[in-house]
């Protein structure tokens, strides 16, 4: 069977998995018309994926999984979605709410009552939600929480759910930025302290509770954390860096193929574009399929706007304009009506973008194996021609 076939058949294989209907039809393949993006983006592989009503409507992978080789990408491969994962971790809060161990309005000095007496009076104060709307005024990444990731890999003898509560103890001391609750200020630190409040209550490490009630539940057999690639092997697409000159370094399973596995909550999930698109699809559904993760009330609640964003200069795979909800944005895209529901997520090394318009039951997702500012124009642009093939009917 050739390539184009096996493309087929997984996409196929995909949707009976999910129980897609057989008169739905075979969706689309992208191929042909995302190959030209590669070389005019300077990208080793691009994958997107079309979901519309739950069914995945067209899908393509292109490219090489590392580059300098002819070792072409599929729509099973997986790809590393960075700080997409944060709506994850905010549908995991919306369960442990649901079940009562957890409030929107419960406080991290109340989760953490043994750090409490030393913790900053501030942040004693801050909300799960705040948390997860980046309003707890807790700080963008700063130089304080990159010596103090550096440091967790020199604690021998912890579980993931004990480092980010000793994380959560060395960073206490901290002041908040800014008053919280009024100010947007995007942090990969408050969602481990999210991460860390759920676990606490939990019992369990969030990865755990990930695969339990996300994973599992909406079938993403491909999903994973860290690096995409398996230790020793390039049995996925690697990440890559751009050297100053403009050539790709690709980046093996290892020290160096992801960010510390301690960043958990705030963006380590690697998927296929097709179990991507699952995860869209559901989204996009608001809640009108199953499998039911959690009421209606509070999936919409996850979706709703909390605070506006201006931030000039952000960093690819962060949010700098529009609005954030609970680990979702809200943006206008000048090539659509409506706004999407969205999030960027990387982590240096790759790129990966998931656009909604529930209101109409439809999704994109998109993903390359490099990250950047080249990438997230790729990525942009793609969306657009995605969109206007398949998001105007």
């Amino acid at each position: 069977m050739n390539r184009r076939g096996l493309i087929t058949a997984a996409l196929l294989a995909s949707s009976a998995a999910r129980g897609q209907t057989a008169d739905a039809g075979p969706a689309a393949l992208l191929d042909e018309a995302l190959q030209p993006y590669l070389a005019r983006y300077t990208l080793p592989a691009l994958a997107t994926a079309v979901v519309q009503g739950g069914q995945v409507v067209a899908a393509g992978a292109v490219g090489t999984r590392r580059a300098g080789t002819e070792t072409p990408v599929t729509v099973g491969d997986r790809f590393h979605i960075g700080s997409d994962t944060k709506a994850m971790t905010s549908l995991l809060a919306g369960m442990v709410m649901e079940q009562g161990a957890l409030r929107w309005d419960s406080t991290v000095g109340s989760v953490f009552p043994e750090l409490a007496t030393g913790m900053d009076a501030g942040l004693r104060a801050v909300t799960l939600e705040q948390l997860l709307s980046h309003t707890s005024g807790i700080p963008s990444d700063n130089d304080t929480f990159g010596r103090l990731l550096l440091e967790s890999f020199a604690q021998d003898g912890l579980n993931l759910d004990e480092l980010r509560c000793w994380l959560v103890q060395r960073w206490s001391g901290q002041p908040l930025a800014t008053k919280r609750g009024t100010t947007f200020a995007y942090s990969n630190m408050g969602y481990i302290v999210a991460g860390a409040m759920l676990e606490r209550v939990s019992r369990k490490t969030w990865e755990e509770l990930i695969v339990e009630r996300v994973f599992t539940p909406l079938g993403l057999q491909t999903a994973g954390f860290g690096p995409q690639a398996t230790l020793g092997r390039v049995d996925a697409p690697l990440g890559h860096l751009t050297r100053p000159d403009g050539t790709l370094k690709p980046m093996l399973a290892g020290q160096g193929g992801d960010n510390p596995a301690i960043l958990g909550p705030a963006g380590t999930v690697h998927l296929s574009i097709l179990d991507f698109a699952a995860w869209a699809g559901w989204n996009a559904g608001g809640g009108r399929r199953g499998p039911a993760l959690v009421r209606l009330e509070t999936l919409r609640k996850l979706h709703t706007q909390v605070i506006d964003i201006s931030v000039p200069d952000a960093a690819p795979g962060t949010p700098a304009k529009g609005g954030y909800c609970l680990g979702w944005g809200i943006l206008l895209m000048p090539f659509a009506r409506e706004p999407f529901l969205t999030h960027t997520g990387s982590n240096g090394m790759n790129l990966a973008m998931i656009m909604l318009q529930p209101a109409r039951d439809f999704g994109m997702v998109l993903t390359t194996n490099v990250g950047g500012k080249g990438a997230d124009a790729a990525l942009r642009a793609v969306a657009e021609d995605v969109y206007g093939r398949f998001g105007q009917t």
